[in-house]
């Protein structure tokens, strides 16, 4: 067993890790922020992404001892620091980028990232982008309604049939 110390959205988190154990079982199963989801275990869908020292990656090609130091944010560090949605979040909600929701968490941390290093990206941009994170209910359309919205870009109002 190995120690790890890591700060986990803004809070210092430590504990006992085997050498092989995954930031995403760390994260779910010893720190209870099951927002990171886990879809795969093979690194094809994207749904446990999360910010380690501010790029995003992928928890479940992480291991947790490789981020013992590390500042950790998930989607659970991700709200305002009043709890309401961050602008990306509250995109998500008003442009309908979700339905079954097990993606969200890994689109959102995706498209946090991306805003970050672009921040006004194209509708061609953020698809190129999203490509290494999987949902089968939306299509993307309105995922990506959804980021261009928070990068502050017109987009049409959802229609009620979207």
């Amino acid at each position: 067993m190995t120690s790890v110390t890591m700060t986990v959205n803004g809070k210092a988190r430590s504990g006992e890790v085997e050498g092989r154990t995954l930031l995403s079982s760390f994260l779910r199963d010893q720190l209870h922020l099951t927002g990171t989801h886990v879809g795969c275990d093979t690194s094809q869908c994207g749904a446990c992404v999360v910010h380690v020292d501010g790029e995003a990656v992928k928890a479940c090609t992480v291991l947790a001892a490789d981020a013992d130091g590390a500042e950790v944010t998930t989607i659970e560090g991700m709200a305002n620091a009043d709890g309401s949605l961050s602008a990306i979040q509250a995109a998500f909600q008003e442009h309908h980028g979700l339905q079954c929701g097990f993606c969200t968490p890994g689109m959102v941390m995706s498209a946090a990232a991306l805003l970050k290093d672009n921040p006004k990206p194209s509708e061609h941009e953020i698809r190129e982008y999203l490509e290494g994170n999987i949902c089968r209910c939306t299509g993307y359309h309105n995922i990506v309604k959804a980021i261009l919205a928070a990068s502050g870009q017109q987009v049409a109002p959802p229609m009620a049939a979207e």
